[in-house]
């Protein structure tokens, strides 16, 4: 892949950290490079990906996008993957057709309300400070044929964004990388970190 591509990524997000030595901001810098190169890279495999599947992703100027990611979507996905579907038409479109791919079966929507009453309970019972856990009455919770599409719903983009994870981790299994834009985490360098 042409390095114009990593740079254009490096252009569109601003360094996090600002080291005072010299040899601080040159480690960072590799870094950023590692990380942006990880981004271009699983853009350039959805690409594929997408078109090996006839998916058309929308065209818009990628790197126009905001890539304002928010701390939760970092948390749940990495900023490698963040970024990658902030930045990438073609990783969300594989990504929501992964998701629409997906069956959930009765038996875990089931499940899923039992084990998580707390998620559950009435705006009723939530003011009253019920325990969900203990002392609540069959009425502090939201009946399960109202909200089982709900949880489908969440359930399925769970599945999505594992099914796409794991797609992610098959694919990029077999590129090679430049020495300096290897994964910021591969630990067979010195300087390697992993953090979202």
């Amino acid at each position: 892949m042409p390095r114009g591509r990593v740079d254009a990524v490096l252009d569109a997000v601003p360094a996090r950290d600002r080291e005072a030595r010299p040899e601080g901001r040159a480690r960072a810098e590799r870094q950023r490079r590692r990380w942006a190169t990880q981004v271009v890279v699983a853009d350039e495999l959805a690409r594929r990906a997408c078109a090996a599947r006839g998916l058309t992703p929308p065209a818009e100027a990628a790197l126009a996008r905001a890539l304002a990611v928010r701390g939760t979507e970092v948390a749940d996905l990495g900023s490698i993957i963040a970024v990658a579907l902030a930045h990438s038409p073609a990783a969300r479109t594989l990504l929501a057709a992964l998701e629409a791919e997906q069956r959930v079966p009765e038996k875990a929507v089931r499940g899923y309300y039992d084990r998580n009453p707390d998620r559950f309970l009435t705006s009723e019972a939530l003011r009253r400070g019920v325990d969900p856990y203990g002392g609540a009455a069959p009425g502090d919770f939201l009946p399960y044929d109202e909200v089982h599409d709900d949880v489908v719903r969440e359930l399925r983009r769970a599945m999505g964004r594992q099914a796409f994870f794991d797609w992610l981790d098959r694919a990029r299994a077999e590129v090679e990388y430049t020495p300096g834009h290897e994964h910021p985490g591969d630990p067979s360098h010195p300087d390697h970190e992993h953090r979202h």
